[in-house]
């Protein structure tokens, strides 16, 4: 299994490779150039602290109740056709940046998702095509203002404060995604557990429904939904979304005061 991980490298960044468990590579030319992803000369794996958001998308196209458990928690019928909406790419943070409760905002909660990277541009791609516009899948938390939404406030506010986007740590490449186990923990205990199976729309439908409607640009990202067991975060706690074969994905919370 292959990793593609963005990484510090003074003001700037660069892309690793990280092939098995502990072989790092730099990688070679642009990873979504004609040429996909190449890893080149041996490289010393990464400090975490230096591992940023593996991706700088020009939109996150998010999913709502695509898991049956959580339109069932939610007390939402399932939807016939896909619910869309955008997450601004200003919430995105990576690997141990904080997510920033703002004040006055009520509940905010976290959601485990499963991301879908874009590698080739799509447009009006077909179901069967769908693969090949994938660049590979990473851990993404749609940080959610609950008590703004229940109140029927725009998705656009209580979906896209900044930091309410965390991503990473890095982007799994070639994975199958039928059958991931997906877990959201708060302090370590886990609170989200479920698997891909439990998808309404699987990610290859996902692709060709959403570049119907909006050309996919690669690093784009598609949110494909959270299963039932989401729940209050506040300062203080530490939020992990773990996916087996991706790995884990953990963010401090703070206020916006600190």
């Amino acid at each position: 299994m292959e990793h593609l991980f963005r990484v510090r490298d003074g003001t700037a960044s660069r892309f690793l490779l990280r092939q098995g468990s502990n072989d790092w590579r730099t990688v070679e030319g642009d990873p979504y150039g004609p040429g996909g992803v190449r890893g080149g000369i041996a490289a010393p794996a990464p400090a975490v602290a230096d591992l940023l958001a593996p991706v700088v998308p020009t939109k996150i196209v998010a999913i709502g109740l695509n898991y049956r458990d959580h339109a069932v928690e939610r007390g939402k019928p399932l939807p016939p056709v896909p619910m869309i909406f955008l997450k601004p790419a200003s919430a995105v943070i990576g690997p141990g940046a904080p997510i920033r409760i703002p004040s006055g905002v009520g509940r905010v909660d976290h959601e485990a998702e499963l991301g879908v990277v874009i590698g080739r541009r799509a447009v009006r791609v077909r179901r069967e095509e769908a693969a090949d516009h994938v660049l590979g899948v990473t851990c993404l938390n749609d940080v959610t203002a609950r008590d703004l939404q229940d109140r029927g406030v725009q998705y656009s506010q209580c979906k896209g404060y900044d930091t309410f986007a965390p991503i990473g740590p890095g982007i799994a490449l070639g994975l199958d995604t039928s059958a991931l186990t997906i877990e959201g923990l708060v302090n370590g205990v886990v609170r989200q557990r479920s698997t891909t199976r439990e998808l309404i729309f699987d990610v290859a439908y996902l692709v060709a429904y959403i570049s119907a409607i909006m050309t996919l640009e690669p690093g784009d990202v598609i949110a494909t939904g959270t299963p039932s067991g989401i729940g209050p975060i506040a300062p203080g706690d530490e939020v992990e979304i773990r996916i087996a074969g991706i790995g884990s994905l953990i963010n401090p919370v703070r206020s916006c005061e600190l």
